[in-house]
C-alpha cells in the first residue's frame, strides 16, 4: 500500500522554484518601475519615492506569491518542479496564512536564506515561513498521462 503521505520539498527544489519564479516577478517590476518613472519623469533614486517604489514592488511580489498559492497552491516556479504549498491538513491556506508565509519567508531571505537552510535541520524539513504560518509546502506526484 502507497504512504499516503506526500514526499517533502528539499530546500534544493524550493530554491529551483524561487529562481523560476523570479522571471515574473521581474516582469512585474519592470511594469510597476516604468509607472513610477512615467509618474516621476525619470528614475527614482531614494527618498519617499524611493521607499515608496520599494514598497509597493515588495507587495506586488507577494501579490503575485499570494494569489498564486491561494489559487492553486503553485506559483509558476512551483509547477515546474512539482512543489505545492497546504495547511497542515492539506488544503488550501487562508489568506491570513498565505501573508504570513510570504512575510516570514522575506525576512528569511533576508537573513541571509537562513530562513530557508533551516529546513536542512528542521525535523520535518520544515522552514521558519512554512512553520510560522502554519503551511507545508510537498512535492507532488507526475500525473497520469491520458
Amino acid at each position: 500500500m502507497p504512504d499516503p503521505t506526500p514526499p517533502r520539498a528539499l530546500v534544493g527544489w524550493r530554491l529551483l522554484a524561487l529562481a523560476y519564479d523570479l522571471l515574473p516577478v521581474l516582469a512585474l517590476w519592470f511594469l510597476v518601475a516604468a509607472g513610477f518613472t512615467v509618474v516621476h519623469g525619470d528614475a527614482v533614486r531614494g527618498g519617499v519615492l524611493g521607499l515608496l517604489e520599494f514598497a509597493v514592488l515588495w507587495a506586488v511580489a507577494g501579490m503575485y506569491a499570494t494569489l498564486s498559492w491561494r489559487r492553486g497552491g503553485q506559483t509558476i516556479g512551483m509547477r515546474a518542479w512539482r512543489l505545492r504549498v497546504t495547511d497542515a491538513a492539506g488544503g488550501a491556506p487562508g489568506w491570513r496564512a498565505l501573508w504570513l508565509r510570504y512575510v516570514v519567508g522575506a525576512l528569511g531571505l533576508l537573513a541571509g536564506g537562513l530562513g530557508f537552510w533551516w529546513a536542512w535541520f528542521d525535523r520535518d524539513a520544515r522552514t521558519w515561513h512554512d512553520r510560522a504560518s502554519g503551511t507545508r509546502m510537498r512535492r507532488i506526484g507526475k500525473r497520469a498521462e491520458a
